[in-house]
């Protein structure tokens, strides 16, 4: 279907998006990128800025998406946020970290949203 890992992440990303849309979201970015990392999509949840990584997978041979977002991912997603947040000058709002897992079954997206998936290691709230 999807003829390289490149294309599955983008087809993946795009549906994310059509899927946080639809529940209400509102994207304010897509890939971001700081010299620390990148962030796939950064919305509002109502008032809340969430940092969404999307993790596509064309199976689940090697375990589920929202898996593969380890420790260190989020280390490097939580210094990406803070430079977001720093730039924009939004220290003072609520923030979360949500993952979207995209599997394709048959040619059709699956998709789960982990909100609150992984919160901010205190030293990095300093």
């Amino acid at each position: 279907m999807l003829k390289n890992n490149l294309a599955l992440a983008r087809y993946g990303e795009n549906e994310a998006v059509v899927y946080l849309e639809a529940n209400g979201y509102r994207i304010l970015e897509r890939n971001f990128r700081t010299p620390l990392g990148e962030l796939d999509i950064i919305a509002l949840d109502k008032s809340v800025v969430c940092f969404i990584e999307v993790k596509a997978r064309s199976s689940e041979n090697f375990g589920s998406p929202k898996e593969a977002v380890s420790s260190s991912k989020q280390r490097q997603i939580a210094k990406a946020a803070l430079v977001f947040l720093k730039d924009r000058k939004l220290l003072d709002r609520s923030s979360r970290f949500d993952v979207v897992s995209v599997i394709i079954r048959e040619g059709r997206p699956e998709i789960e949203l982990v909100k609150d998936a992984f919160e901010l290691a205190p030293e990095f709230t300093t």
